[in-house]
């Protein structure tokens, strides 16, 4: 199916198909109500195993069990996963690239976003969540609201790897104090708009969540919290585990 017939509200679909389709110079380019506008070129979402940030590969290294990869994109991860003979289920809610996800191989997959409720009826070992994946959870109201959904879809023992960003150094003036208004929204709740060619998506949140505003949510939602790494771009791979399972 061309890449034409999906809605003009997928770009990050019609960019990742026709990368597919053999145009690798296809790119995004990302709005935000933080930044200037950048480019995202639609191959790092066909990334190897060693194309990946060493995060990412030590993230795919802790994986165990029955996997769940949320925001799977063009499907890299959960590929390398399969590779391992791990058994995956990719979501994204891009139709365009769960179709990418399908022809490139990736054996389970489904098209919606990380609240859908049939999510809950199954259980994994594994939920990863990479590429700044907290942000899938929009604003710090959908961080305790998923935190809480997680645990429906937790076998026990399960745990959740994910990564994140602090993106504090943005608001930073000329001498390196931060500058943002302490009584205005979560510095890190970015608005998001991915356009591809004359194609724009609707509007998106996007959380990026420091390290304490994590601790901080995933120990009132009951939940181990592990920081497993971090990086030269502030960014950090964290484990959260359910307390009741690791205490009992």
């Amino acid at each position: 199916m061309p890449a034409s017939n999906f809605s003009s509200a997928d770009p990050l679909g019609h960019a990742l198909l026709d990368y597919q389709r053999g145009q690798l110079d296809a790119s995004l380019t990302v709005h935000s109500n933080v930044a200037e506008e950048e480019p995202l070129p639609a191959a790092y979402f066909f990334r190897s195993l060693w194309e990946m940030p060493e995060l990412e590969r030590q993230a795919l290294d802790e994986c165990r069990g029955r996997v769940l990869d949320l925001g799977a994109g063009a499907g890299c991860h959960a590929l390398e996963l399969q590779s391992r003979d791990f058994e995956v289920k990719a979501v994204d809610i891009s139709a365009g690239a769960v179709q990418v996800m399908q022809e490139r191989g990736v054996r389970e997959v489904a098209c919606h976003d990380i609240f859908a409720a049939p999510l809950a009826h199954e259980k994994y070992d594994t939920l990863l969540m990479l590429m700044n994946g907290v942000g899938l959870v929009g604003t710090l109201e959908g961080l305790e609201k998923f935190l809480r959904h997680a645990r429906t879809m937790l076998a026990p023992g399960g745990q959740i790897l994910a990564t994140s960003s602090d993106i504090s150094y943005l608001y930073e003036d000329e001498e390196g104090a931060l500058v943002f208004d302490l009584n205005g929204p979560y510095y890190g709740e970015v608005t998001y708009v991915m356009q591809y060619g004359e194609q724009q998506g609707a509007e998106f949140p996007w959380l990026f969540a420091d390290a304490s505003i994590v601790q901080d949510y995933a120990e009132d939602a009951g939940y181990e919290v592990e920081f497993l790494g971090e990086d030269e771009q502030q960014q950090y791979l964290v484990r959260l585990t359910m307390r009741m399972e690791r205490d009992a």
